[in-house]
């Protein structure tokens, strides 16, 4: 199984899984009123969701991996802004940073 292959089913998992928690866990409920973006939460469920959904039909559709890719890269980015604005640190703040990467690789090694 090839690095992209690999990276592409973990993002699109991962997103729908998240996706799913923005709406159901207390967890992540808990974490957005301390981000100070409790009015965000759903909406950035629905947008986590749409952008593993899309990742995974992306298999099929190449146009909507490109899309899916940069959607979630810009989401990670500003999860990352986020972060850093409320002062998480490195540790806290590594995890988005990293999906951030994945998807931007994804989008570039899907360009071809």
């Amino acid at each position: 199984m090839n690095l992209e292959l690999i990276f592409k089913l973990f993002s699109s998992l991962s997103f729908i899984l998240f996706g799913i928690a923005c709406f159901y866990s207390k967890y992540f409920k808990s974490e957005f009123i301390r981000y100070g973006l409790s009015n965000y939460r759903s909406t950035t469920g629905f947008f986590q969701l749409l952008g593993g959904i899309g990742t995974l039909i992306g298999f099929f559709f190449h146009k909507l991996i490109l899309i899916s890719s940069a959607g979630l890269s810009i989401l990670m980015l500003l999860g990352v802004i986020v972060r850093l604005k409320i002062n998480d640190g490195l540790i806290k703040t590594s995890p988005a940073i990293i999906y951030m990467l994945i998807n931007i690789y994804i989008f570039f090694s899907s360009l071809k």
